[in-house]
Parts: structure tokens; sequence; C-alpha cells
């Protein structure tokens, strides 16, 4: 089958960095789905991957998480899904990626396609809509449902990926306040029409930015990026007991900042459940499955940013080194093999 892998830790402008490749076809076993792979979706877990995970000698690693695509056959203990089923998903780190013509996926992490998006519309979503989903109501634990409620939801970055789900998410499936940031006219401009009540800007004090808009504090910090250098306007923008999530990799930071607020802190990795199988791994079966039916209802848009054509070496080259530039705008897909 074709797959595009690397077998060096290279710069994206290396000509090796990404290589076309020829592999063996895998074959399902356990609750696999093989999936044939109709659309992906480019995520900076791709590059950072990339970048520093050294395969064996001699080995090929095939990148890529976020995938669409249909079912070709399953594992004898697969009873989800059956042949034809259109599916979408964020694959798993400990397994081969999704750029690849076949893939196996568990079939606990994926869910049916969205009937309302065509292949490289879902392929932008899976990984963005699990990791806001499981840190809004897993991790932050807002209330879901639109029952009366004074509480309120900062969303950091809100006008990226995750941010784009995350702000609709909170807006749609829950009752908080929900303000967003962001630095730029059009960023704001785009936050503001997935739902968010406020935007503010991050290049300024958070605290004060708050207090602008007439919000002395907030019950939750979602901290999407750059958390270190916003850490301590955080935590002066939190109230008591608050609660803040993150998803990013920041340098050290001094959580003894935390206690005299008594202010929790909450971790989200999106790939928890499938790397050491969970007892509720299944969980991401089940919101896929709620998030399709919010698509197909008109609730949630997609993030689409950019399509870069068919999935080769050379036009994933061109989307790692778009992501890596900082200058990405929604998600970047790539649709079908050479």
């Amino acid at each position: 089958m074709k797959a595009v892998g690397y077998r060096r830790s290279l710069p994206t402008a290396d000509p090796e960095s990404l290589l076309d490749v020829e592999l063996p076809e895998p074959r399902p076993s356990g609750r696999d789905l093989l999936v044939q792979v109709k659309a992906v979706s480019v995520n900076p877990i791709d590059t950072k991957v990339r970048r520093r995970s050294v395969p064996p000698d001699g080995e090929v690693k095939v990148l890529g998480w976020d995938a669409a695509g249909v079912v070709l056959s399953t594992g004898p203990e697969a009873k989800l899904f059956r042949s034809g089923d259109e599916v979408w998903y964020a694959g798993s780190l400990v397994r081969s990626g999704t750029n690849a013509e076949l893939h196996l996926v568990d079939e606990r992490i994926a869910g049916k396609k969205p009937r309302s998006l065509d292949f490289a519309q879902a392929a932008a979503l899976p990984l963005t809509t699990i990791t806001a989903w499981e840190l809004l109501f897993d991790r932050l634990g807002v209330p879901p449902g639109k029952r009366a409620s004074d509480e309120s939801l900062l969303i950091i970055g809100a006008a990226g990926g995750v941010g784009s789900m995350l702000t609709q998410l909170a807006h749609c499936q829950s009752a908080v306040t929900v303000i967003g940031t962001a630095s730029r006219r059009e960023t704001a401009d785009w936050v503001r029409s997935l739902g968010a009540d406020q935007v503010i800007d991050h290049s300024k004090p958070l605290s004060a930015e708050l207090k602008r808009i007439g919000v002395p504090q907030v019950t939750y910090v979602a901290s999407l990026n750059q958390t270190d250098s916003h850490f301590a306007e955080i935590v002066a923008s939190l109230a008591p007991q608050g609660r803040l999530g993150l998803i990013d990799d920041p340098q050290p930071l001094d959580v003894n900042q935390l206690k005299p607020k008594s202010i929790s802190l909450h971790w989200e990795s999106m790939f928890t459940r499938s790397q050491f199988e969970t007892p509720d791994m299944i969980a991401q079966h089940r919101l896929l499955s709620e998030a399709a039916e919010l698509v197909d209802a008109g609730v949630i848009r997609t993030t689409l940013g950019e399509h870069f054509g068919r999935i080769d070496a050379a036009n994933l080259k061109r989307a790692h080194a778009l992501i890596e530039s900082g200058k990405a705008k929604g998600k970047i897909v790539l649709e079908g093999f050479r």
C-alpha cells in the first residue's frame, strides 16, 4: 500500500524529511477496523513527533492521526461497525499513523462520519473535537446543558484548532459565559462567529482585559498555548476554587501560586485513553457519535482552512512547514493518494 513516512528526524526543508513509501497491507485483529483512508488533516503533533521521535534503523515511521474513510473489514471482536461504514477518528500515538492508504484503528475510538460532510471536511475535526470535548467536560468538569449559570470560561488561544472547537462546544453545549482570546481583528471576529460572548486580547494582561469587559474573575480557564507566559495572569484571573486546564507543553510552572485560591490543575491529552486502553476508552466513540449529530444538525461547523491536494510526501511537507511557521489558519487537509 502507498504511505508517507520518514526514516530520520529532519527539518521540513530536507528532501528526506518525509518520503513516499510502499508498505505491507495491515490486517485487523481484536476490535480493529481496517479503514481505507480517504482524507487526513495535519496537526501540530505531526510536526512534533517528526522532529522528536527517531525510528529504529531501517524502519519507516508513518505519521498522521486525523482521518476519515471507509471500513473495509473488521477484527473478530469488533461489533460497532461493518464493512462499508464511513468513519472518522483521531488514531493512537502507539500505532502506525493515518498517512497511508489502509489504516488500523480500534473501533472504540472511532465514530460514524457526519453525513453532511465530505471526507475532507470531516477529517479536519476529530482530534480537535475530542480534545475540546474532554477538556471541557472530563477535565474541567463544566456542567453540560443549558441550565441557568453564572459561571464563566476563559479560552486562551480561542482562534486555533482546539480553541475553535472548544468555543463552539462551550457555547452550544453548556451555559457558561464564553470569553475567548485573540490578538488580531480577523481572529477576534472568527472567535465571535463561533459563539464567544466576549473576546479579549491575550497580548495584553488578561486580568486587566477581563476587568475592561466587566468580568472581575472567571470560573474556568482553558489555556491552549503559551501557558508559561500567561501563568501569573491566569492565576490572577481565576476565582477562588477555580479550575485550570492545559493542553500545551509549557516550561516548568510554579504551581505553588495555585494554592492560596485552591485552584485545581488539569491536563488533557486525547491520546491517554487509547495509549493506556483505559476502561472508558469507548467514551471517544460515543463523543464522536454525538459530535457527528451536532454537525449534521448545523450546530458545529467544520474548521477546514486549506485543502493541500492529494496525500503525498510533497504536500505533507508543505503542510508541516506551514504549521511550523505558526501562520496556519484552520485545519490543513489532504485527500486521496497518488
